[in-house]
């Protein structure tokens, strides 16, 4: 008899965070996850941030999952999120982290379908949220090689 053998998904995850010690303890969380993880300190360090228009445009979502800071250098999480959007990022999956929410910030995060996350969290909340998420992934789409000179090519 055969045994079937599955497949292990790897996800994608683009983190943002001012704060070397959130950054580096969710990178371990998804790592762990079997994550493929990039970290930036603030998006301007993002190749994304640059771009006019995001890989997603491919029809090959640049990222599963996006989780950022929202008060960082540079940009907001929340302004560089929309910017995203605008450009054409079909990331579903995207939360924004903060100690220091105002009332018009969550409105506008919320109303762009962000996961909100309030500064100090219990991992146990990013656990359940993130497995929320994988269950939602489709285990056969395709991400963009952004990053890659064969996505340049690809343009």
């Amino acid at each position: 008899m055969k045994e079937s053998i599955k497949k292990k998904i790897t996800y994608r995850a683009f983190v943002f965070d001012d704060e070397s010690v959130i950054r580096e303890m969710i990178w371990s969380l998804l790592d762990a996850r079997s994550y493929e993880v990039f970290t930036f300190p603030h998006p301007g360090l993002c190749p994304q941030f640059e771009m006019n228009a995001c890989p997603c445009v491919l029809n090959n979502p640049c990222t599963d999952i996006i989780l950022s800071d929202l008060n960082m250098p540079v940009s907001k999480g929340l302004d560089f999120i929309k910017a995203q959007i605008k450009k054409g990022c079909q990331c579903k999956n995207i939360a924004i982290m903060s100690g220091y929410w105002t009332e018009d910030e969550m409105s506008k995060a919320k109303s762009i379908g962000c996961k909100i996350f309030i500064k100090p969290f219990k991992i146990k909340v990013l656990i359940q949220w993130l497995d929320e998420v994988e269950a939602r992934i489709e285990p056969n789409r395709k991400l963009s090689n952004w990053w890659k000179e064969d996505y340049k090519k690809e343009e």
